[in-house]
């Protein structure tokens, strides 16, 4: 059985007044979540709580606070960097805290934590719950890193990108059976990447069919005629799309992640709407050398 959402709302209280010290306390766990309220109360902090992230969405639209706690892993939809992300957005003076179980994340991880003030590592006691809070206050908030938007990563790692592509190409045995340079291998991916960034900066509505590209109708020709069978020509697009999302990784502490989940949806659309496009003309012009040819 699901949990009750638990939200606990200071009525009164909104974006046009201040009061000092205020806590939002997320966590799912009610047992917890009751513990530390409790304890910042007793500590002289005034403490709205909510037990998901859209509730703490919620009380960040709502009301202003000086401090947020926050769980890092949530059970629904979102998760505490979700909830850090609007709280920078809408507070950007209050101190944040990321409350994890797992103080030994992977790199990954850590980039992305970076737009906390700190991690707490799980249990962690009253008293250096409060002295932390407190040290923060006073410390103040760490300055918000500029945040880059996808098409700006993959404009300035472009050929970080291909370098990585052709080095998973190279381990492919299928696929470099068909001897090629580096620079034949490579050749139409700068115009990929350029139809990409293009795709990010003027968006589609999700569900349009994807642009046009010529590019990828001369690579479907080229890619025969140097031997290419369909499957060589799939794997290839797939390791693409395996090299941009690595470059994105790569680069975890300057991505934007307001607009990352839609970002991918684009790249991997417009990947594959290259390679169906590369595709068709192959088999077109696969039947068109098939034809018999008259007298």
């Amino acid at each position: 059985m699901p949990k009750a959402t638990s939200v606990t709302f200071r009525p009164g209280i909104d974006k046009t007044t201040r009061a000092k010290r205020r806590v939002l306390l997320v966590d799912d766990s009610d047992s917890l979540r009751q513990m530390l309220l409790l304890t910042l109360e007793e500590n002289g902090f005034e403490v709205a709580t909510a037990s998901n992230v859209n509730d703490a969405l919620k009380l960040i639209a709502a009301q202003t606070f000086d401090v947020l706690l926050s769980d890092l892993q949530m059970p629904d939809a979102g998760d505490g960097l979700t909830v850090v992300s609007a709280m920078r957005h809408s507070d950007p003076k209050a101190a944040t805290f990321i409350f994890s179980g797992f103080p030994e994340m992977n790199e990954a991880a850590r980039a992305i934590v970076n737009q906390t003030d700190e991690v707490l590592a799980k249990p962690l006691s009253a008293a250096l719950l409060v002295k932390a809070i407190n040290d923060r206050l006073k410390l103040g908030v760490k300055p918000m890193k500029k945040k880059e938007d996808v098409a700006g990563i993959l404009e300035a790692e472009t050929q970080s990108a291909i370098s990585q592509w052709l080095d998973h190409v190279n381990a492919e045995p299928e696929i470099i059976t068909v001897r090629l340079t580096a620079a034949e291998r490579c050749a139409h991916l700068p115009a990929v990447f350029h139809d990409l960034v293009e795709r990010l900066r003027h968006p589609l509505p999700l569900g349009t069919r994807a642009l046009k590209s010529p590019a990828s109708v001369k690579h479907g020709l080229l890619r025969r005629e140097q031997g290419y069978t369909p499957a060589m020509m799939v794997e290839e697009s797939r390791m693409l799309q395996v090299s941009i999302f690595q470059t994105l990784q790569d680069n975890l502490q300057k991505v934007d992640f307001s607009l990352l989940l839609v970002d991918v949806m684009a790249i991997a659309d417009e990947v594959d709407s290259q390679l169906a496009q590369a595709m068709t003309s192959y088999i077109s012009e696969a039947h068109a050398d098939a034809q018999p040819v008259e007298a």
